[in-house]
């Protein structure tokens, strides 16, 4: 019975550190910048111990970022929907007066698309 017990213990261990384990990387994945830094933290230290000969370094305080806003809308805080909302209705309002959009929509969104597309691909900011 102690056996039993023990086993049964250990299962609901094991349940626990992999319901942490997802929810460590759900919260990873909810950063859009930087997305799963996991296993690139992971390997760091090894290549800092094979560059440096074991002595690493601790980054410099100017280097950190801010927190980065959460990507899905319903993790925002009101103050950062309603500015994100504010956001696209000018460019709403901007896009609906731009004499290009009036004389042929589909072909300015066509323009346009190609044109975010092709900065994608070259690694430009959206």
């Amino acid at each position: 019975m102690k056996l039993r017990k023990e086993r049964w213990l250990q299962k609901i261990e094991s349940v626990k550190m992999a319901k942490q384990k997802q929810k460590a990387e759900a919260k990873r994945k909810a950063t859009p910048v930087v997305g799963d830094m996991q296993p690139l933290m992971e390997a760091l230290p090894e290549l800092s111990y094979l560059s440096t000969g074991g002595g690493g370094r601790k980054p410099l305080k100017s280097h950190i970022k801010a927190k980065a806003e959460p990507a899905d809308f319903c993790l925002m805080k009101q103050a950062q929907k309603h500015q994100l909302l504010e956001e696209e209705v000018a460019r709403f309002q901007e896009a609906i007066t731009d004499p290009q959009y009036r004389a042929n929509p589909l072909l300015a969104i066509s323009k346009h698309l190609s044109e975010r597309l092709r900065q994608g691909e070259e690694g430009e900011p959206l």
